[in-house]
C-alpha cells in the first residue's frame, strides 16, 4: 500500500484497516507454520504496511489535538 493511498483514507478508516492487516499477518504466520509460503518476503511487506499506517495515523491524531 502506497504511503499517498494512506495518508488519503480518514481516521476510523486507518484504524479498521490496522486490525485487518494484523489479523492477515496472523492468518499468514499460522499458514506458514503448517505449510510454508512460496514468498515469504510478504510478511515484510506486511509488517512495513502496518508500520506505515500506524505512523500515519500518529500523524493524524496529532493534528486532531
Amino acid at each position: 500500500m502506497k504511503v499517498s493511498e494512506v495518508r488519503e483514507m480518514s481516521v476510523a478508516d486507518l484504524r479498521d484497516r490496522i486490525e485487518v492487516e494484523k489479523r492477515n499477518l496472523d492468518t499468514m504466520k499460522l499458514n506458514h507454520a503448517i505449510s510454508p509460503l512460496e514468498d515469504t518476503s510478504k510478511f515484510k511487506k506486511t509488517r512495513q504496511d502496518i508500520a506505515r499506517m500506524i505512523t500515519i495515523l500518529a500523524e493524524k491524531e496529532k493534528q486532531q489535538n
